[in-house]
């Protein structure tokens, strides 16, 4: 056995002096999230946790069965199970019986859901423009605005509701959502 101390962050690690991509990029990600949240919080939705944002960055805007949810998040049924129960709690979501089979419940945002996605995209957009203002277009403008399919999940969200007006899929923490 060596009794030699070892010295210096392990390559590739956050202490690294150059660390791997996955932690280049989780930094950006944690500061949407930060943002989002105290943002959120500020604008009255002070009951929401970033741990919420597996629920609404997943769920159709005509709904979601409880299993899908959590595949997408990749969670636990029961992980999911306890998010939505919260979040029904507090009014941001509602269960009702699947019209294609009566056996099945799905999961949707209520009004008070739906303001919530309202105000979590303006704030991502302003974010957005930020960052864009201080890294410019070129460099920002390398990140998707339309992940595939989002069209289509817009055109659903736009006849629920009207105010939604054709946006881009929720973006930040919310990009490629389906809703």
């Amino acid at each position: 056995m060596s009794s030699k101390k070892r010295q210096g962050a392990l390559p590739g690690s956050s202490k690294h002096e150059r660390p791997n991509i996955g932690i280049l990029l989780r930094d950006p990600y944690q500061e949407v999230v930060r943002r989002v949240s105290a943002d959120l919080a500020a604008a009255g939705f002070d009951d929401l946790r970033p741990a919420h944002t597996a629920v609404f960055q997943h769920i159709e805007a005509d709904g979601s069965r409880l299993t899908d949810l959590a595949a997408r998040a990749q969670i636990t049924k029961q992980s999911m199970g306890y998010l939505v129960d919260y979040l029904e709690q507090h009014g941001y979501l509602e269960r009702r019986s699947d019209p294609s089979d009566r056996r099945a419940t799905l999961i949707s945002l209520t009004e008070r859901g739906w303001e919530q996605v309202r105000a979590s995209l303006a704030i991502i957009d302003a974010l957005e423009a930020e960052w864009t203002s201080q890294l410019g277009d070129v460099r920002m403008g390398g990140a998707p605005t339309e992940p595939h399919g989002a069209s289509r999940a817009h055109e659903r969200a736009a006849s629920r509701d009207r105010s939604l007006a054709r946006p881009r899929v929720c973006s930040g923490f919310y990009r490629g959502a389906q809703i």
